[in-house]
């Protein structure tokens, strides 16, 4: 009877250890299909709340921005509060972020509650995540959670645009964000599955440090989207963002000298390995950034598409990245991880280039669904190996301050992505529109001025059938001409953006055949960062 009960608790020990895993992984999904949500449903967000699709795009960069700036942060706090508390705060700070899109009536609603508590929340979940599976499982179980975990992520970047697509045009975006609360409860339901993990080292607080890096991150991303706005001391923010990076680095080495606390090891940084890992995870989530803001509002404001046909039409670009991610997992072998990533940035940029050409004569979007299967596939390439090619020189127990480095990184990557391909897209039309306005040889002389004006204030969204409507009144010669204005400025904008993200996949593969010089990391299950 003593055997029986003992095999009873083996067993459910183990089933409930798959279902913190399944939480964890849900957890996860909520994280990444936000985002997503949000891209597909920009036309009817921009509608419904009577805003610019410059105002919705730079609330979607600010979120991932706020992440990337206190994700540090974060995961200190985590330490000095405990990792199970600062999962529970970040989970809740994504309810209250989604709770507020199911009834925001103004965009500052969704900047104040979405991007910026929403991001403050995924800067508190993404660490502790890291560290409560690190915790809470062992050998085999602990690979097995971290790739369920993942696959969850990768799950969500495939599904993401359709499912958004779907809700959108069929129910409404507000549904989306109304599910994501549900997933948190039923993720906070599960809580007391979790064993909090407790930290054993410094519990001195780097403020000057932590201040820095949300100075140097937010800097130069608030630039850009202060700039995208037409604002003014864009110089400004950008020299305090470039100045508190270079700051934040002499202050970590001079404190890490004088053997006091500091906001990350700088020590870290000694890798090479570690230190191309992440830049290359920086840009590979550049270009992701650049791509995905670029080319929703193409397809929702110039081809016209609702949010399912623009989740459709997007979906080749996140299911190959899927589907390449997984096959590349299973299929790497002995090949060098370098030797992947040069062909995953080789693809990315072969994809987005072969766009350019395209978008203009495109009339559906299934068009480009070629350069996104070969851009999707170097993605997914990059996706199968970055993380563990950064992580392999790091030590156990530092693993989880470098996987929090390498999350800022990627993070910021992200945010400047978004706000640099959208600030260039809608830069672009401005310009174009006033170009082509004024150069015009049918429109009146007087009114050349008020039509760029009025192009580079409305235009941007609205569709050719809507600009029709505003037109009806104006000679059809006027409406002729303003529409082939509009027309002719979008796909320019849109080649234009794209460059953001094939310079970073550029950047990208020249990077990587310095990787190819340098030996792979060893296995350092133990003790220190492995220096080359």
């Amino acid at each position: 009877m003593t055997e029986g009960s003992t095999d009873s608790g083996a067993e459910q020990l183990a089933g409930s250890q798959r279902v913190l895993a399944i939480l964890l992984a849900m957890a996860m999904f909520v994280l990444v299909v936000d985002t997503s949500l949000m891209n597909v449903s920009i036309s009817s967000v921009v509608r419904d709340l009577d805003t610019t699709v410059s105002g919705v795009q730079a609330a979607i960069a600010l979120e991932a921005l706020v992440s990337a700036a206190f994700i540090l942060i974060g995961s200190k706090v985590g330490d000095l509060i405990g990792r199970k508390r600062a999962y529970v705060l970040g989970l809740l700070g994504y309810a209250v972020g989604a709770s507020a899109m199911a009834f925001a009536q103004s965009l500052t609603a969704v900047v104040i509650f979405w991007a910026v508590l929403g991001g403050i929340g995924a800067s508190l979940l993404l660490p502790a995540m890291q560290s409560l599976i690190h915790g809470n499982f062992e050998g085999g179980a602990q690979k097995k959670v971290y790739a369920l975990v993942g696959a969850a992520a990768a799950i969500a970047a495939a599904v993401g645009p359709l499912l958004g697509g779907f809700i959108t045009t069929y129910l409404s975006w507000r549904i989306a964000f109304v599910l994501e609360v549900v997933i948190i409860a039923i993720v906070l339901s599960g809580i007391k599955l979790v064993r909090d993990v407790p930290y054993t080292g410094p519990r001195g607080v780097d403020t000057v440090g932590a201040m820095l890096s949300v100075l140097g991150m937010g800097g130069i991303v608030l630039g850009i989207l202060v700039w995208q706005e037409g604002g003014e001391a864009v110089a400004a923010l950008l020299v305090i963002g470039t100045t508190a990076l270079t700051g934040l680095a002499y202050w970590l080495v001079r404190r890490k000298r004088r053997g006091e606390t500091t906001l990350l090891d700088p020590d870290l940084f000694r890798s090479k390995i570690f230190r191309l890992g992440i830049s290359q995870q920086m840009l590979q989530q550049i270009a992701l950034g650049g791509t995905m803001i670029a080319l929703p509002i193409y397809l929702q404001m110039v081809l016209e598409y609702n949010a399912m046909q623009a989740g459709l039409s997007l979906a080749p670009l996140s299911l190959s990245m899927f589907a390449v991610a997984v096959l590349a997992g299973k299929k790497a072998g002995d090949r060098r991880p370098s030797g992947i990533i040069r062909w995953g940035f080789v693809l990315l940029t072969i994809g987005i280039a072969a766009l350019i050409p395209i978008v203009p004569r495109a009339e559906f979007g299934w068009a480009l669904v070629v350069p996104l299967i070969v851009a999707g596939s170097g993605l997914g390439l990059l996706v199968s190996q970055l993380n563990d090619y950064t992580l392999a020189p790091i030590s156990d127990e530092r693993v989880s301050e470098a996987a929090g480095t390498n999350s800022a990184a990627g993070s910021f990557g992200l945010s400047f992505g978004l706000a640099f391909g959208g600030a260039i897209l809608l830069a672009t039309l401005s310009i174009a529109f006033t170009s082509m306005a004024q150069s015009s040889t049918v429109l009146p002389p007087a009114d050349q001025q008020h039509v760029a004006q009025v192009l580079e204030d409305d235009a941007e969204v609205m569709s050719n059938t809507q600009l029709e409507e505003l037109l009806v009144e104006q000679p059809q010669e006027i409406q002729d001409e303003i529409i082939r204005i509009n027309t002719d400025a979008r796909p320019l904008a849109l080649q234009i953006a794209l460059l953001v993200p094939i310079l970073a996949g550029l950047l990208g593969l020249l990077n990587s055949f310095r990787m190819m010089r340098i030996p792979d990391a060893p296995s350092t299950a133990s003790g220190g960062t492995a220096p080359d």
